[in-house]
């Protein structure tokens, strides 16, 4: 249910003049062009969509640039901004790994950096967190996050963070 009422694409579509095309393909994970009126104003991607649908195209080798591939959750590229946002959801109902998963945003953030670095994009990297992390006991990590470049948001991101207007 998270993963489903945070979903980039259905908040896109359901914004005033907004919406992404999805491109048709057999993979799992999705990707598609966002438009604003009938602008195209950006990218959308998940997982390995963001390799083998924009990087690749490109001529981009990931794999001469670094050891193993990530798989983010989303990410949205702002043509209007030149800004690539990364986007990672964090579920949480009881103690567990996902509190040390959120230290990994500063190395995540400069992985993006060096495989994107070729296209002259900014890289943004949030996390989207449910209502469990509201818990005091995360302000330090919080502080962490904030420190490396990277920003937490809880339930929603909101879009004037991506760019958007």
């Amino acid at each position: 249910l998270f993963e489903r009422t945070t979903d980039l694409v259905e908040s896109f579509n359901n914004l005033k003049n907004y919406h992404v095309e999805i491109y048709p393909h057999k993979e799992k994970s999705r990707s598609g062009e966002v438009f604003k009126n009938r602008e195209r104003i950006g990218y959308f991607f998940e997982q390995n969509s963001i390799y083998k649908r924009f990087l690749e195209p490109k001529g981009i080798d990931v794999s001469e640039l670094v050891s193993s591939k990530l798989k983010p959750d989303s990410v949205f590229i702002n043509l209007k901004n030149n800004t690539i946002y990364i986007i990672e959801k964090k579920y949480q109902n009881s103690p567990g790994s996902v509190d040390e998963k959120l230290q990994t945003c500063g190395y995540k953030k400069q992985y993006y950096e060096k495989i994107f670095q070729e296209l002259r994009f900014n890289i943004e990297f949030y996390y989207i967190l449910n209502d469990w992390f509201r818990k005091p006991q995360y302000e330090d990590v919080f502080n962490y996050i904030d420190s490396v470049g990277c920003k937490k948001f809880i339930n929603l991101i909101p879009f004037d963070e991506l760019g958007i207007q």
